[in-house]
């Protein structure tokens, strides 16, 4: 008999999932979990719990947590633990924070849908008494500086086609689990939270003089499965850099949600809180970094430097082009001039969606130079970490993110001065 009781009607959830847990207690059998699941990330069908010795599959992503009517599915917290190491006088206790999260907290705080609150964010980041308040946006930018490096010698030959992206950990678990044999197209970049991990606890400590045994890096995300992430054995490559193979790139990951309800269990007044600004160094972003928060975002951001890195021209008008990647289809396709030749991509959210688009590169019927894909609805501005949400949400944060990018002075990442 499995332990899994009720598996034809809610997901199954092992104890030990990392990301998310079941308070049995409260479930009412809707099926709500198992439909999201089944229909937008296509998880659960995909496996047999008697194949798998009554283990449950799950890719982290935390849709199902979202879409539960009435909490019996929860995210593991973190912000207490986060608590203890703010109040260790003898810890440096760093945040980062995602592209998505300045239009998505704000909802927890009646305001405007998609509100761009970056700037009370930070105002009550430091009020929760972290040290140094970093932009994820900056480690997009790293990112996007390696992956258009890597798509263009992948065009040249040197790996395989297409390349696609790696900084949705949901869809990374997705592909080891189910594509083994496509985990070579996987990008090999880390995602920019994992990115900024390893830059906080090295570079950024050596400038700042901080040891990075002391360091507590946080982060800030819409994402359930960045606690996956964040845990696995490979994120540790700060530590493993000066013989502690034990210290993580990143300690604890919050999700906005979770974040949403500390500040109110501090009663703390969100929306009367004055602007303020990151700490310099990495707290810096192009437009490139903070579109990476919405489907089609990464993949701009990618092309626009992989672009300018190919032809040695900042052209506007090119840049222009990869504009097409904007969008709310689940699916998106393109074939875009690219210098002196035509670059063929693809953005999709929706892992079952992708799964169309994998049988299109395993059968040849189609060929792609790089393919973005995103685990859930719209991309990280329809993380599992964050409050429920619907199209007119997903809408405005979207504008939101690509008019605060449009904004910035730096185009493309290469032009990110810091």
């Amino acid at each position: 008999m499995s332990k899994h009781t009720y598996s034809k009607v809610r997901v199954p959830v092992e104890n030990t999932n990392i990301s998310i847990y079941r308070d049995r207690g409260k479930c009412i059998k809707c099926g709500k979990c198992l439909d999201v699941c089944t229909n937008l990330m296509g998880v659960r069908g995909k496996y047999d719990l008697v194949k798998t010795c009554d283990e449950a599959i799950c890719i982290n992503c935390g849709q199902c947590v979202k879409h539960c009517p009435v909490g019996a599915l929860k995210v593991r917290p973190h912000y207490e633990h986060v608590k203890k190491a703010i109040a260790d006088k003898h810890k440096v206790v760093i945040v980062s924070t995602a592209p998505s999260v300045r239009v998505t907290l704000g909802d927890a705080f009646r305001m405007m849908p998609g509100e761009f609150v970056e700037g009370k964010m930070i105002s009550v980041l430091r009020a929760l008494g972290f040290d140094y308040v970093l932009d994820v946006n900056f480690g997009a930018d790293i990112t996007v500086m390696e992956e258009a490096s890597e798509l263009l010698e992948r065009m040249q030959g040197k790996g395989k086609l297409p390349m696609f992206t790696s900084c949705c950990p949901a869809w990374v678990k997705y592909v080891e689990t189910f594509y083994p044999k496509l985990i070579p197209n996987l990008s090999t970049c880390k995602s920019p939270i994992a990115m900024m991990g390893t830059t906080i606890k090295t570079y950024f400590a050596k400038m700042h003089g901080l040891n990075p045994n002391n360091i507590v890096h946080v982060s800030i995300a819409p994402c359930t499965a960045k606690k996956f992430e964040a845990s696995r054995y490979e994120m540790n490559d700060a530590g493993a850099s000066f013989g502690n193979n034990t210290l993580l790139d990143t300690d604890y990951v919050l999700t906005v949600r979770e974040l949403a309800e500390w500040i109110q269990n501090e009663k703390i007044d969100f929306a009367s809180l004055q602007d303020s600004s990151f700490d310099s160094l990495m707290g810096n972003a192009s437009l490139g970094g903070t579109i990476f928060g919405t489907s089609g975002g990464v993949l701009e951001a990618t092309l626009r430097t992989a672009y300018t890195l190919k032809t040695g021209k900042r052209n506007v008008q090119a840049y222009d082009n990869f504009e097409v990647l904007r969008g709310n289809e689940a699916i998106r396709e393109a074939v875009i001039p690219f210098g002196d030749t035509f670059i063929s991509v693809a953005v999709v959210y929706g892992t079952v969606n992708a799964d169309k688009l994998i049988k299109n590169v395993l059968s040849h019927a189609k060929q792609y130079d790089v393919i973005e894909v995103m685990a859930c609805p719209n991309g990280c501005i329809g993380g599992g970490g964050l409050m429920a949400d619907n199209m007119k949400l997903l809408q405005a944060r979207q504008n939101a993110l690509y008019q605060a990018g449009d904004n910035k002075e730096s185009k493309a990442s290469l032009d990110n001065p810091d």
